[in-house]
């Protein structure tokens, strides 16, 4: 079941269940699109791989068992380990490289 992480790792910002702001990578580290998009450059800085955007879980069962009050959104905010600088330097060293290739 994938984790709906209630924010971004690196700046914070929420990311509800319904965002479409959201992006995650195949480890489901959760990033906002900004992020990844400026600041990432479409670099998971955990694993290197590239984003997606994160699925919207349905708020409403609309088949039993499924939903989000069967399947809420996770409430643990996570924080990559790494600052501005190593994400940068291990961004500018893979971004030419398609995520597919890496």
């Amino acid at each position: 079941m994938l984790e709906l992480k209630p924010n971004c790792e690196f700046c914070d910002t929420d990311l509800p269940p319904d965002s479409m702001d959201a992006r995650i990578c195949s480890y489901e580290c959760t990033f906002c699109r900004h992020c990844v998009e400026d600041v990432l450059k479409n670099v998971c800085p955990n694993c290197g791989g590239g984003f997606s955007p994160r699925p919207v879980r349905p708020a409403t069962s609309r088949v039993k068992g499924t939903g989000l009050q069967h399947h809420p959104a996770s409430e643990r905010r996570i924080h990559t380990r790494f600052d501005q600088s190593q994400i940068t330097n291990f961004s500018d060293s893979l971004q030419t490289i398609p995520p597919e290739d890496r």
